[in-house]
């Protein structure tokens, strides 16, 4: 599939919309479904990923619930940081803003993230310190990545590994994955 035709999951629009969600960094975001402007390199993307100031690493905000302090979100392209410092876009300009609002659960989906090359661990530090009591859990991320990941230690901040590389969650709705990976780490905690 050309990468300009990988959409953002579509099915959870009725639970929730970045661009209607006044506390989201997206809120009034329009988007133009016959201009393709963001791309990753040479490869356009379709014009529902949202641009948070990465020029290889693009996202989509799937579901925010500020009653349950989660947030779901989908990433496409690369993720450098160490060119691009793409982790400080992720946490300055995303995660800030929901930490604020009380959201101490992210859940990163990587299945479209192609590539990973690591830099500093600062940021990652930062947020796992900011979510307090709260995760960060990464799913459906490539091994390679992974094994970067691993590599640079930063799996000391990140959640991640067995069924969580391997999750259907496009079966489930936003809060029943939430409770799929709560259980996970419950499991992993009791063993």
């Amino acid at each position: 599939m050309p990468v300009q035709d990988l959409e953002p999951y579509y099915n959870w629009r009725g639970f929730y919309r970045s661009e209607e969600d006044e506390l989201s960094p997206f809120y009034g975001t329009v988007h133009d479904e016959f201009h393709y402007t963001h791309h990753v390199y040479n490869f356009l993307l379709h014009p529902q990923w949202d641009d948070m100031g990465s020029e290889t690493l693009y996202l989509k905000v799937l579901f925010a619930s500020y009653e349950h302090h989660v947030v779901i979100i989908e990433l496409i392209g690369e993720w450098n940081d160490c060119i691009g410092n793409d982790i400080m876009f992720l946490k300055r300009d995303i995660a800030d803003v929901f930490l604020q609002q009380g959201i101490n659960r992210f859940v990163l989906i990587g299945e479209n993230v192609l590539n990973f090359h690591a830099g500093d661990d600062s940021y990652y530090e930062e947020w796992f310190d900011d979510v307090d009591e709260g995760w960060i859990c990464l799913i459906n991320f490539r091994e390679h990545i992974l094994r970067e990941i691993r590599k640079y230690q930063l799996d000391f901040y990140l959640l991640f590994g067995g069924e969580l590389d391997q999750l259907p969650w496009r079966t489930m709705q936003p809060l029943q994955l939430v409770q799929k990976i709560e259980s996970l780490f419950q499991k992993r905690l009791g063993a």
